[in-house]
């Protein structure tokens, strides 16, 4: 049958370029080689009983592997459009490797994008420019602390030593250092490579609390506030969820936990590293407010706060009507949206797990601007945002500064590969393996992070001005239209609903069906879902 033509005539050529070796020329030895070596693969694979489709059709079916195998770089090279982002486009990824390497970032002829296509964006210019002389944006976190920190508006999101190389993170921290940006060490804590050159850093502390924890993996104060004394540790984040995977734990298996991961992390060399999926010190949106403060006073006084991927809005709603009730407030939150990256997450979860980006800001800067807490708590946000635009949209909705993972892995080299997981990166960004990751030059890639960071704000100044706006401040909703279908545009204050000052305080609950369904009813001592919903759920299990 034509399923076996290719095991069988492996069998047949190499029995004829054996007898021709022996006959005639040695030149047929290698023919031999060849089918003799396809001939053993279409053996096994008929005597083997675990794959259906290689008994089916032996050596053939390891063409269609191979191809498989090949599949992501075909489309992304060769297939897919310079826009289609799945999930950074060619026309992402060549804005950043243009303004990492500095080279010239204007394109010719016009733009490629439908302006007439539904859900296509822009800003609207002036006829009265301003002229900004710096791009250099800041926005001052924890005013009321006694170590304040100026946080640039755009900055380098949490991303661990362990998911990235040691190169890697020094490249990072180095391009940070020369940018006057942070660095978000991610849950992994400082590690050593984070220290050497001495660029700002956000310290994230999740449920491992890696770095400060006692033996028994629950919260050591000693251990934190030791850790949190060093000048370069500017503000420590508490990280809920992340947008990738949210409500799901991880484990470091014991083979990669080597010095380096047990010296950063506080954990046994050679023992699997835990990350739980909650946190063990606090149960309640009241405790999570009283570990902020709590952490805030053992790190003499420096800006706290919490990221979170949002997902049952009764729950962020207790959070905020804690903020309220106990008047603990964080001084800082940063909203992970869905669209956000990781090294590795079941499908599930990285596909249909959390709220995205724009949905989830909206919500938690609504709730703050309806407490009227909105003027003391900043708010950072993050998912997939690579350019000017990206951040002036997200800063319009309502965020005081953007971070960006992946877009900074783009700026030290990454091909998205979407390798991250094997240990296989092509680049030497996402592995372990020395013999991948030593060939990333430090000084090389630190220069291309800082550029890129640089020449990105330039651009947000440009565009700020064009706007006739003098600083990311001013900008708002309004000042960013979509296009809904070919005869209709609204801008984002048109499409989402703003609530006004102190709403929430008034006892009027807002004309938004979240609100509606979740706001009375969510409390400040439980995370629990509210009665109308475990009776839903019991009506099920019914």
């Amino acid at each position: 049958m034509h399923r076996y033509f290719a095991y069988v005539a492996s069998i047949v050529l190499a029995v004829l370029s054996l007898v021709a070796a022996l006959a005639w020329a040695p030149g047929w030895w290698a023919a031999f080689v060849v089918f003799g070596m396809a001939a053993v693969v279409g053996t096994a694979d008929v005597l083997q009983r675990t794959s259906t489709l290689r008994r089916c059709y032996p050596v053939l079916a390891h063409f269609r592997y191979a191809l498989e195998g090949i599949g992501p770089e075909i489309r992304q090279y060769l297939i897919e459009r310079d826009t289609e982002e799945v999930p950074f486009s060619r026309e992402q990824r060549a804005l950043i490797y243009q303004r990492a390497k500095h080279e010239q970032d204007t394109v010719p002829f016009g733009t490629v994008h439908d302006v007439y296509g539904g859900d296509y964006e822009w800003i609207n210019h002036s006829l009265v420019p301003t002229h900004l002389q710096s791009h250099d944006f800041r926005v001052r976190v924890g005013e009321t602390t006694t170590a304040p920190y100026d946080t640039s508006v755009f900055n380098i999101s949490a991303m661990s030593f362990g998911s990235l190389s040691a190169n890697a993170i020094r490249a990072l921290n180095l391009g940070a250092k020369r940018g006057g940006f942070y660095h978000d060490t991610g849950e992994g804590s400082i590690s050593s490579y984070h220290r050497e050159f001495g660029g700002d850093l956000v310290w994230e502390i999740g449920s491992g609390y890696f770095g400060c924890r006692d033996d028994n993996g629950a919260f050591d104060a000693g251990r934190f506030a030791a850790n949190a004394a060093d000048p370069q540790v500017k503000m420590i984040e508490i990280k809920l969820s992340q947008g990738a995977k949210p409500g799901h734990g991880g484990m470091l298996p014991a083979a990669k936990v080597t010095q380096e991961i047990s010296i950063a992390r506080g954990v046994p060399v050679g023992v699997d590293c835990i990350s739980p999926s909650q946190h063990s010190a606090f149960t309640t949106p009241a405790g999570l407010l009283e570990f902020v403060a709590r952490l805030r006073a053992l790190s003499g006084g420096k800006p706290v706060g919490f990221k979170l991927a949002i997902g049952h809005p009764w729950e962020w709603f207790g959070v905020a009507k804690a903020m309220h009730e106990t008047g603990i407030l964080p001084d800082f939150i940063v909203v992970d949206g869905a669209e956000g990256g990781t090294g590795a997450s079941p499908v599930e979860f990285i596909n249909h797990i959390g709220v995205p980006m724009n949905e989830a800001l909206m919500l938690v800067h609504n709730t703050l601007v309806g407490l009227d807490l909105r003027d003391r708590v900043k708010v950072a946000a993050a998912g997939k945002i690579t350019s000017a635009f990206g951040i002036a949209r997200t800063l319009a909705l309502g965020a005081d500064w953007c971070n960006a993972g992946r877009a900074f892995m783009f700026s030290l080299g990454c091909i998205q590969a979407r390798s991250c997981h094997n240990d296989k990166c092509p680049t030497g960004i996402a592995t372990q393996d020395p013999s991948r990751w030593t060939r990333l030059d430090v000084e090389n890639k630190a220069a291309r992070v800082a550029n890129y960071q640089q020449n990105t704000l330039k651009a947000l100044r440009d565009l700020l001005c064009a706007a006739g706006l003098n600083g990311p401040a001013e900008l708002g909703p309004e000042h960013i239209l979509r296009r809904t279908s070919k005869i209709n545009v609204r801008s984002l204050a048109g499409i989402y609903n703003y609530l006004k000052p102190g709403q929430l305080l008034s006892g009027e609950v807002p004309d938004h069906a979240v609100f509606q369904a979740f706001w009375q009813v969510s409390r400040s001592d439980t995370f629990a879902a509210p009665r109308r919903v475990m009776e839903m759920r019991a009506s099920k299990a019914g």
